[in-house]
């Protein structure tokens, strides 16, 4: 099997709130979702005439360990209403599709911290959407939404 295929990268998310970078570690997961809502148009005549094209709508969530202060960072951000910036990167390793993807001017809409118990960390799933978004291919193309 070709070595193109394996993965042996790992991907960074941190935040920027006031100019400030914050590496969010240790975190289980994140998620972001993109909407491109496009509606095709049909008419009697034939399909597929045109499309309408509504609001896109950019979505996220992650989930992080409550170990050390990132969760409770994240939950004062979330009370706050505080806009901030999430940027996920490769921080070791090159075999990512994309040099970053960064959401803009986002904010958190839930936070969920799971129960403790006598084994395992407890996590904080948080929930939320960006106002706009940015990728970067490795070839250097630039696409921004909305």
């Amino acid at each position: 099997m070709a070595d193109n295929l394996d993965w042996r990268t790992r991907l960074a998310v941190s935040y920027t709130e006031n100019g400030k970078t914050v590496d969010i570690t240790p975190i289980d997961s994140f998620s972001p979702s993109f909407s491109l809502a496009i509606e095709p148009i049909h008419s009697i005549e034939r399909t597929h005439v045109g499309a309408v094209f509504s609001p896109q709508s950019i979505t996220f969530s992650l989930t992080v360990k409550a170990i050390g202060d990132v969760a409770a960072r994240l939950t004062a951000l979330a009370m706050q209403g505080k806009r901030f910036d999430i940027t996920l990167q490769e921080k070791v390793g090159d075999d990512w599709s994309f040099e970053s993807v960064v959401l803009g001017d986002c904010m958190l809409t839930s936070a969920m911290p799971t129960s403790a118990s006598p084994s395992g960390a407890p996590t904080a799933t948080f929930s939320g959407f960006s106002m706009h978004a940015t990728t970067e291919s490795k070839d250097k193309v630039k696409v921004e939404i909305p």
